[in-house]
């Protein structure tokens, strides 16, 4: 990679607006940001002193290196569109690096579709949420070619303090969706456990104690514990990316002929939370669900 290549970053919620921050605070030279929503990368471009680019095209223009973090795989094939505005305008001898959960089989064809235009690809997967972002020291699994991430690994250094070369593309995103699966099927049962212990009379924050101690002990348990006990659902990673995420490895194990039914109820609490008008609570609003005394209420927070 180029001693000081210019960056571009599409998508710029709040884990791309923070990578951005980051790569700035660290030296690197933040040129361009995109994002679906226009004052969102005008708020973001005025902070770092970027450009605020109105098509994509755009970006692939003033960047060496694009990062991307959008939703879905809908998204992901949109900026990646074979027609039309696209980052794969004037993409010969470019970088991108794509940092979504998405379906493995996504991250294959964008690879794909990059190497036709004499680009190249890397699925760079998060497994960190946003203060994780801003500090540099996301997890992140990487898919694609050796070559390209050795290319990029000086600003993924930047970025994170786990850093794991998994394979070719796809194999990354593939470790991802599990990572997700079962830390959404934590999630869920975490709910449930501390849901009961309140419906039994008994002492939370005690009762959170012993599952640290014990074998009810979790990353989400420290994570998310105190925070279904407290009602508080300030998003780090919201229900409806977990219930997007679950689907994910469901058709993993759709695809491998495995039933998956812990993955599959964790699923439908997500998407009842969704389908309550709680999508965009953190994944602990799963707790919305299961505390007795916040049934009644769940679809008024």
């Amino acid at each position: 990679m180029a001693a000081s290549p210019k960056i571009g970053v599409v998508g710029v919620g709040r884990m791309g607006s923070n990578i951005a921050r980051r790569l700035k605070d660290t030296g690197f030279s933040v040129a361009v940001v995109c994002d679906a929503r226009p004052e969102s990368a005008s708020e973001l471009a005025a902070e770092i002193g970027a450009e605020a680019a109105r098509t994509l095209a755009r970006v692939t223009e003033l960047s060496d290196v694009v990062i991307t973090v959008v939703t879905d795989d809908a998204a992901m094939r949109g900026i990646f569109a074979e027609t039309g505005d696209s980052l794969l305008n004037g993409a010969t001898g470019k970088v991108f690096v794509n940092c979504a959960t998405i379906s493995p089989d996504v991250h294959v064809e964008i690879e794909k579709r990059a190497k036709a235009h004499g680009a190249k690809s890397l699925e760079a997967c998060m497994a960190s949420s946003i203060s994780q972002a801003r500090d540099g020291t996301l997890y992140l699994m990487c898919g694609g070619e050796r070559a390209t991430f050795d290319q990029v690994k000086p600003m993924l250094d930047k970025m994170s303090s786990s850093l794991r070369y998994v394979g070719p593309a796809g194999q990354a995103a593939k470790v991802k969706a599990l990572v997700n699966m079962v830390m959404n099927i934590n999630t869920a049962g975490l709910a449930e456990g501390l849901g009961l212990g309140e419906a039994l009379g008994l002492d939370l924050t005690l009762l959170r104690e012993v599952f640290a101690q014990t074998g009810a002990n979790s990353r989400v348990l420290e994570t998310d514990g105190e925070d279904m006990q407290n009602h508080d659902h300030a998003c780090f990673f919201s229900a409806a990316h977990a219930a997007k995420d679950s689907g994910i490895a469901l058709a993993l194990g759709r695809g491998a002929g495995l039933d998956l039914p812990m993955a599959a109820a964790a699923k439908g609490q997500f998407d009842a939370m969704c389908a309550a008008g709680l999508g965009e609570l953190d994944k602990s609003g799963v707790a919305e669900l299961t505390f007795k005394s916040r049934r009644a209420t769940a679809s008024k927070n």
